[in-house]
């Protein structure tokens, strides 16, 4: 390996041009020049943010007779998903209705955005992800926006020779207020509302004191002040260098101090300058300060002192902030935080912060009710690229997102509906009696589902420590990963009350009875893999029907004789469906006019074709065929070689097809081997 190749990569043509467009300086007049071409770079940080969500497009789809929009921006497409929201669409359809109506200016501009929803349902995810994306925007030419610094302004003010704005303005505010109007009509001459440019806010104090002495030096001379001192440049938001991305956490209340958000006082330069109300002497480093142009997220905003919540009032409604001995400062910037319920239910109930409620637009993030977009979670972080060391039965991870989300739904009010039948009806499984439009019903008269319940968090500990453990010596199955899930109830932090532990841990039980059918059906599947098999038996079936429905005979393949029809063979596979015997002639009938149908369009029959027979044919082969396989053997542990090789099809099938490895293959033909013996014992006691 060359080490130059290395260097190479780093410093090609593509990186320089980079550079230098990251970097880009000039005059002011350069600027304007700029802002004539692409009037977006002097947006507000609300049409910016909307703008980049935007950007990355949407997906629609339809979800219980409603349009539904999948808003791609939310998948991270900066990180290869690693920050990606599933499932919330609704509620982050919300949120981008929020910024686009604060893009437009129709008032969320001058609102505190509070995500509101229990622990672990993404809050702070979301937050992570729109700092991330606004840095990434602004490396990009349509993200492009630009500050300036002064120049040449030592020997004028006794100061150093440059001076940055310490609170990265944009540059259009240098234009006196007295002429912006003038200078707006030229700028939005002939140009759509939507790419008129608008100057809004002041300089801040340490700009505005510079902006006045060096304009009397010359004379009220605003050109040859600008052209002399102001150099315009390239703005690159950066959360790391504090560059308009903002972050402030709850401390204990001693350590509290608002200067933290509005910036204090450097006592260095207080000697220098001789006055503590001198801008020069002041550090504009608040996190409101730095978070200018761009994004300040309060993490868990409800928890904060009073004091601090004053802050926002002003912040939000007039876009100004207030440092210690110095005018309200203006600032442009989303504010966006993040609570959980008990913190929201006191501000609620906190009749001294009605103006903070008033300032407040709430997004609920809930906890995903989708079993497929729960399931997205975790695969996410615990797949074969991730967990290469130890396999991952199948359905393991799918009964633990099950468990999690039946924690979060009401028990439905409809008597003929279980829970587990509500889960599915929601991830979007038809069940007879059940049309979309009761799915909606269902969504509509519960109160709180979705914001009680297990955190996802909870369920990735468990997994990780199913994982360490490693109790199935190389193979994770969902009876080890349950069982630790059942275990860690004893001890979670978040339940106190034992009704719910009760309740938690028969809702595992009924995702174990659900896991026990699905295994089962696995099973019963590769036991009656035999394609051509079900083929036979399917042709006999048909053979049989269509003799049936035609009131015709049918010629015996062994005899040549013409018989009556095989009631017995026909019931005993429509049963498997549950068929009853008054639907029979219907659903033979139904059959037939398919076939007809086929025929007509030059299609020939295929079992496959019918979802609802060829799983009846499955299990009627099954049932032919389980007391040849002899897996209940395997429960004795006696097992003839005749048996021994017609398992290992079984088992050859199950790693084939299912995605099995030798060790949980095994253990699942043992488990539902002790469940055929179960159900033998239980006939026995019946007779």
């Amino acid at each position: 390996m060359d080490a130059s190749k290395i260097l190479s990569a780093i410093t090609q043509h593509e990186f320089r041009d980079q550079y230098k467009q990251l970097h880009w300086t000039g005059g002011f007049k350069d600027y304007l020049n700029l802002v004539i071409e692409q009037p977006g770079i002097a947006r507000t940080a609300f049409q910016r943010v909307y703008d980049m969500i935007a950007g990355y497009g949407y997906e629609t789809y339809t979800e219980y007779k409603k349009e539904l929009y999948h808003w791609k921006f939310f998948d991270d497409p900066f990180e290869n998903g690693r920050d990606a929201v599933f499932g919330l669409d609704i509620h982050l359809n919300k949120l981008v209705n929020v910024f686009k109506a604060g893009a437009q200016k129709y008032g969320p501009e001058k609102r505190v955005i509070l995500l509101h929803g229990p622990v672990g349902s993404a809050k702070s995810t979301i937050a992570r992800l729109l700092k991330k994306g606004i840095q990434h925007y602004s490396k990009t030419p349509e993200g492009a926006l630009y500050t300036y610094e002064w120049i040449g302004i030592g020997d004028i003010l006794s100061m150093e020779n440059e001076m940055p704005c310490p609170m990265h303005e944009e540059p259009l505010h240098l234009v006196p207020n007295e002429r912006r109007k003038a200078v707006l009509e030229i700028l939005n001459k002939n140009r759509d509302r939507a790419e008129m440019v608008h100057i809004e806010g002041d300089l801040c104090p340490a700009c505005r004191y510079v902006f006045n002495k060096v304009l009397d030096h010359y004379n009220g001379d605003w050109e040859k002040m600008i052209n002399n001192h102001i150099r315009v440049k390239r703005m690159i938001l950066s959360e790391q260098d504090r560059i308009g991305i903002g972050t402030f956490q709850p401390k204990d209340e001693k350590n509290q101090d608002s200067t933290e958000l509005t910036g204090d006082l450097n006592y260095r330069k207080i000697a220098q300058y001789g006055s503590d109300s001198d801008p020069r002497a002041f550090n504009f480093d608040g996190e409101f300060n730095v978070a200018n142009r761009g994004i300040i997220e309060f993490v868990e905003v409800l928890k904060l002192d009073v004091a601090f919540l004053y802050d926002l009032l002003t912040a939000s409604q007039e876009h100004k902030i207030k440092p210690k001995k110095f005018a309200q400062t203006d600032i442009d910037e989303v504010i966006i935080g993040h609570t959980n319920e008990p913190e929201y239910r006191k501000l609620q109930n906190n009749e001294f912060m009605e103006a903070l409620r008033d300032r407040t637009v709430k997004i609920d993030i809930p906890y995903i009710t989708r079993l497929n977009r729960e399931l997205d979670i975790y695969k996410k972080d615990f797949n074969a690229a991730t967990v290469p060391h130890i396999h991952i039965a199948p359905h393991t991870i799918e009964m633990a997102s099950m468990w999690a989300v039946l924690t979060r739904l009401e028990e439905p009010k409809k008597a003929n509906l279980t829970i587990m039948q509500k889960l599915k009806l929601y991830n979007g499984k038809s069940i007879p009696g059940f049309t979309e439009d009761n799915v909606k019903e269902l969504r509509k008269e519960t109160t709180r589902e979705g914001l009680e319940g297990i955190s996802p968090r909870y369920i990735q500990d468990k997994i990780s420590n199913a994982l360490v453990v490693d109790k199935g010596n190389g193979c994770l199955n969902p009876f080890i990963l349950m069982n630790e899930l059942e275990s860690g109830l004893k001890t979670h932090s978040l339940i106190r009350d034992e009704e719910v532990r009760k309740r938690y841990r028969e809702l595992l039980a009924l995702v174990k009875m659900e896991y026990e059918d699905i295994v089962k059906h696995e099973v019963q599947r590769a036991i009656s893999a035999d394609e051509s098999a079900i083929e036979k038996l399917c042709g006999n079936y048909i053979d049989n029907v269509k003799a049936y429905t035609q009131k015709e005979k049918v010629k015996n393949p062994y005899t040549g004789e013409a018989e009556e029809p095989d009631e017995r063979l026909m019931r005993s596979i429509e049963e498997k469906i549950d068929i009853p015997e008054s639907r029979k002639d219907d659903f033979r009938r139904e059959i037939m006019n398919y076939i007809g149908a086929l025929a007509l369009e030059g299609r020939v029959f295929d079992f496959r074709m019918n979802e609802r027979l060829h799983k009846a044919l499955e299990l009627k082969l099954f049932e032919d065929q389980k007391d040849t396989i002899k897996l209940t053997s395997l429960v004795s542990n006696i097992v003839d070689k005749e048996a021994q090789a017609k398992i290992d099809v079984v088992k050859n099938r199950l790693i084939k097809n299912y995605g099995y490895c030798e060790i949980c293959a095994n253990d699942a033909l043992g488990f539902v081997a002790s469940v055929f013996a179960r159900g033998d014992v239980m006939k026995k006691d019946k007779k």
